[in-house]
């Protein structure tokens, strides 16, 4: 598997499928730089509706140079998608979704993770693709198996160390690969990074990628 983060929740998973080569973004947001160029998508999987995870505008333009890219979402994001006239369609939770011929896609559906009481929670739904990577979108809730690469939470309003720390425990994968860290300054990053590797369990490697470079996995 190849993986290339495109700066904040945004991943391309590039896998070998019995069909073919197999190529999923995750989440274009708003934060994000470099998945605009993309082609040979086979589907672009949306966790939620918030822009850092969606930005309409550019998806739009994506999805017309990707047109046989499959489109998943859940309801709140899924509203965004029909606004923009984006085709798509809402896995529900537990749904299994072939893309690419061969490739399956879980999803995990449920909430996003408190910001704080007074502000009203959206519908979140992660990703568990090819049985191997995890896209949680912002909830640290638990996928349906064990995971050989889990995209994990950095840092966000809505989330502190010790959660992801926890969750990162919970799951234990093969590989880390730390994500969704664009609101924190270089040295909290490396902070953030620096826990996940001594408070992480044995035997997980943490992989810090470098934004628009592709790593095998």
């Amino acid at each position: 598997m190849k993986i290339t983060h495109y700066g904040h929740a945004c991943v391309l998973a590039e896998l070998e499928t019995p069909a073919g080569p197999a190529r999923v973004l995750f989440d274009p947001g708003a934060y994000d730089q470099g998945f605009e160029e993309l082609t040979g998508l086979d589907a672009v999987l949306i966790t939620h509706e918030h822009p850092d995870h969606l930005d309409a505008g550019r998806l739009a333009a994506l999805h017309q140079a990707n047109p046989s890219a499959r489109v998943l979402a859940g309801p709140g994001a899924a509203a965004r998608l029909a606004e923009a006239g984006i085709a798509h369609a809402e896995p529900a939770d537990g749904a299994r979704v072939t893309v690419a011929g061969a490739a399956p896609v879980r999803a995990v559906a449920g909430e996003h993770a408190v910001i704080h009481p007074d502000l009203p929670c959206v519908p979140n739904t992660g990703y568990l693709l090819g049985d191997s990577l995890y896209h949680p979108g912002d909830a640290f809730t638990l996928p349906p198996g064990e995971v050989d690469v889990l995209l994990l939470p950095t840092g966000g309003p809505w989330m502190k160390a010790s959660e992801a720390i926890d969750f990162l425990r919970a799951v234990a994968p093969r590989v880390a690969v730390p994500v969704h860290q664009a609101g924190l300054a270089d040295v909290h990053r490396d902070l953030h990074y620096h826990l996940f590797r001594t408070l992480g369990p044995q035997g997980t490697e943490v992989r810090v990628l470098t934004p628009g470079v592709a790593a095998a996995l």
